[in-house]
């Protein structure tokens, strides 16, 4: 069952009644408020006066509402885009196998072993890249 509001408080705003409910400030919205406004000073928005009043009404500040007109004048904060960079396409990476594989053999070649042991390691890499490059 609801209640029916007091005839009292259908007369104020909404905002009127959240400031009146008295939503308390946290020191984290007070810090974040006095970082905004030294951001401001360093972006030529607010003189150092200005500033040095404005963080000392967010340190002294209650309530939300108490918090929101000191940046009122100020446009919204952007926050940096994160940097991506791009993994390079099978494409763009050299042929590790190959060149391996290559490498391999010449050492195959040059040595006096009979037995051709490079191609153990080929056979392994070829393998292996075959299992990592599998269509899902």
């Amino acid at each position: 069952m609801t209640h029916p509001t007091p005839p009292a408080d259908r007369s104020r705003s909404t905002d009127e009644r959240h400031a009146s409910d008295g939503v308390r400030a946290s020191d984290a919205e007070r810090d974040a408020i006095a970082a905004r406004l030294r951001d401001a000073v360093g972006e030529g928005r607010l003189t150092l006066a200005e500033a040095e009043d404005r963080i000392a009404a967010a340190y002294a500040a209650v309530h939300r509402a108490d918090l929101a007109p000191l940046t009122a004048d100020l446009p919204p904060t952007r926050t940096p885009e994160p940097t991506h960079t791009p993994r390079p396409s099978g494409r763009d990476r050299p042929p590790v196998v190959a060149i391996v594989a290559v490498i391999a053999v010449v050492a195959w070649i040059a040595s006096p072993l009979p037995f051709p042991w490079p191609l153990l390691l080929v056979a392994f890499l070829v393998l292996r890249h075959r299992a990592r490059h599998r269509p899902t």
